[in-house]
């Protein structure tokens, strides 16, 4: 694995958080005032709050990957607002400025990646967000909310365009993720395509085929070589969210595996699971929290958090091709390609736990288990499980795929709450844009703006 070193003018940033985001913001924090920053500046700074994508415990509680051993309200799914301000205010803006100012051709394909890929996660977690009159500063404070349907339609046609734009024979300065590596960065926006049409499988299936089929075509990660993860290093000025949450004084032991994680997991000796949870402390072996447990929980006879996945330069798997072939696979199954549903979940088991372990040849003995084995007749069930395992700490994207499939089956409803379908809009959204705020709960959700309003593309 590689570590990346950022010049310390790029390790100048703000944190900014909300009650279920931890980002690291930039430069840039004003909307309304241009930054001067050369576009190279303005990309890598926008890369620095990628891990905020998935490093939040909030992300953690919707997957139930992590139970609470203090303060466990946080995890019981309290309605309540939360905010996607800090996207816009700070990498979204930058993103968008970098394009204005780009003085390359890649410069411009990256920051429109970027922005894709950070309007997509939002939406998958809002629902209908401003988009189209989003970011103009002082030229529109009230900007309407799209549809994500329409989001979703922009966002195919985005991606697409900004891969084509793309010199490969070019590099991209100040890259922090593929280290301006151009064909990585049009298969990682390929590969965006693929896992968003997948999404859409319940909901447009045609369209969903469609654009599965042409981002296939066009190229997608083809290794975990490929990643897109981010780096951190051993310096406190960027290190992972989780060392400085556990690790930094005084030690916080606040969080352990679920029983839902660790009966998917430590009944058939799964290889990745001494990575994502230390062996209990009283007697050995793995044990999980139930998730939204209040009584007696203590540290001492449940998994707590793997050390190796708080480690000070820990990576953030955000796009992998794991992921991809888990996609490739069901995708398959649906009978949308003509590729061997089988061969793509086996090499997605085992490039996942080449990737948690840098063992391949564990996936033998794995696989070769009666019900990890693939099996044409539970295909969906199976890829999806296989696929949420493989997503341990990357919680929004997880969830998102339970939200569109169901699976795995085995979540827990803590406190009689079931898992929430979005996150709720803040309420100043309410208060500062007013009409357009009112106008999407009510074309979404009826006028409540709930955490269980169903998502255009979560289909019951």
């Amino acid at each position: 694995m590689k570590k990346l070193f950022i010049p310390i003018t790029l390790i100048v940033f703000a944190i900014f958080s909300s009650c279920d985001l931890v980002e690291f913001n930039n430069i840039n924090n004003n909307p309304n005032q241009p930054s001067d920053a050369a576009a190279p500046q303005l990309i890598a700074n926008a890369m620095l709050s990628l891990p905020g994508l998935s490093s939040s415990p909030n992300a953690q509680y919707m997957a139930q990957y992590l139970a609470e051993t203090q303060y466990v309200d946080a995890s019981l799914y309290p309605e309540g607002g939360t905010s996607f301000y800090g996207w816009y205010q700070g990498p979204l803006v930058n993103l968008k400025t970098a394009e204005e100012v780009a003085t390359t051709e890649n410069q411009k394909a990256v920051a429109r990646i970027l922005k894709a890929y950070i309007f997509w996660n939002v939406t998958d977690r809002w629902g209908d967000i401003p988009y189209s009159e989003a970011l103009q500063g002082t030229e529109e404070f009230t900007p309407v909310y799209d549809t994500q349907e329409s989001i979703y339609e922009d966002l195919f046609a985005e991606l697409k365009a900004a891969a084509d734009q793309i010199d490969q024979s070019g590099s991209l300065s100040n890259d922090i993720i593929y280290e301006g590596d151009m064909g990585k960065w049009v298969k990682f926006s390929n590969s965006l395509r693929l896992l968003m049409a997948l999404r859409l499988s319940e909901v447009n299936a045609s369209l969903a085929e469609t654009e599965f089929n042409d981002a296939l075509n066009d190229g997608v990660f083809t290794s975990n070589e490929d990643n897109f993860l981010f780096q951190h290093l051993a310096d406190a000025n960027n290190q992972n969210y989780w060392y400085g949450q556990i690790v930094d004084p005084p030690i916080r032991e606040w969080w352990a595996l679920t029983v839902s994680l660790v009966d998917l997991m430590d009944p058939y000796n799964d290889p990745r699971l001494p990575v994502y949870g230390n062996e209990v402390r009283n007697g050995g072996g793995y044990a999980g929290l139930q998730f939204g447990e209040e009584d007696s929980i203590g540290t001492e006879d449940f998994s707590l958090l793997g050390s190796d996945i708080y480690a000070q330069d820990a990576p953030v798997y955000l796009v992998t091709y794991a992921e991809v072939l888990f996609a490739r696979a069901e995708a398959a199954a649906l009978n949308w390609t003509t590729e061997d549903p089988a061969t793509n979940y086996n090499d997605a088991i085992e490039s996942s736990i080449a990737q948690w372990t840098g063992d391949a040849s564990q996936a033998t003995a794995y696989l070769a288990q009666p019900d990890i084995t693939f099996d044409p007749g539970n295909a969906v069930e199976q890829i999806s499980t296989q696929r949420y395992i493989h997503l341990f700490m990357h919680g929004y994207q997880a969830w998102a795929e339970w939200r569109r499939t169901g699976y795995p089956d085995n979540l827990v409803q803590p406190n009689g709450n079931a898992v929430p379908l979005r996150q709720s809009y803040t309420s100043d959204e309410a208060l500062n844009n007013t009409q357009n705020y009112e106008e999407a709960i009510q074309r979404q959700f009826g006028g409540q703006n709930s955490i269980y309003g169903r998502l255009w593309w979560d289909q019951d």
